[in-house]
């Protein structure tokens, strides 16, 4: 089985002068969850290269046992480095595509035509998407093959708006990822924040926030299997 694991090149907190990126436990967990089952794990960003890691993540109140083996996987932090560019992987080399979030996603994955272009090619290929915390922002534009927003009558989560409100961000964000989701016809939900929460609709897998990173990891390993 071989999956694709796709990151933000987005560094930029808005207009605050601070990074952002990813968030290191949902690239940990699900990466670790992933290639320890046999999965062949590629790892993609638009960029290539090493994509930059939110400041924050690496804080001590945020590590995990996924975050301290990362800290000490020379060959990961290695591979990591090396990520392929977005417009040079193809939806037909694997047979799933994870997201991992942090806020990066926000500004470049929402926007960015090769994702864009992947996760439907992805979905119109009948294979599972799982995205995690803000990582279903990619999902803006992402269209099902009758034109629709492909989340349009789905059950999917993301970061809440009360979440986004306690880490102060709210203002700074370009949308709100909740009422984003609502808007293109999502059927939202979420469970306590900062709690695991993951829903999967079909082939569509979405974590609400890093706790539910393993959780979706573990879905979307399942619905490979099956």
């Amino acid at each position: 089985m071989k999956v694709l694991i796709v990151l933000t090149s987005h560094d930029k907190l808005g207009d605050t002068g601070e990074k952002t990126g990813f968030w290191v436990e949902e690239f940990a967990a699900p990466y670790y969850k992933l290639a320890d089952a046999g999965v062949a794990v590629t790892l993609a960003s638009p960029k290539g290269g090493q994509p930059p890691i939110d400041p924050k993540s690496t804080q001590p109140d945020f590590q995990t046992e996924a975050t301290k083996r990362f800290d000490q996987d020379k060959e990961l932090q290695s591979k990591l480095s090396k990520t392929h560019k977005l417009s040079e992987v193809k939806a037909a080399d694997f047979d799933a595509v994870f997201y991992p979030g942090g806020h990066g996603p926000m500004w470049d994955l929402a926007e960015d035509k090769d994702s864009i272009n992947l996760l439907e090619t992805f979905h119109a290929q009948h294979k599972p998407l799982a995205l995690v915390c803000h990582a279903p922002a990619a999902l803006k534009h992402v269209k099902a093959a009758n034109g629709d927003p492909l989340v349009k009558g789905k059950k999917v989560t993301g970061f809440t708006n009360t979440e986004e409100e306690a880490v102060q961000l709210t203002d700074v964000v370009p949308f709100l990822l909740e009422d984003k989701l609502k808007e293109l016809g999502g059927v939202y939900s979420n469970g306590s924040d900062w709690g695991s929460y993951v829903l999967q609709d079909g082939l569509l897998i979405t974590g609400q926030n890093p706790a539910s990173s393993e959780a979706a990891a573990e879905k979307l390993l399942d619905a490979l299997k099956s």
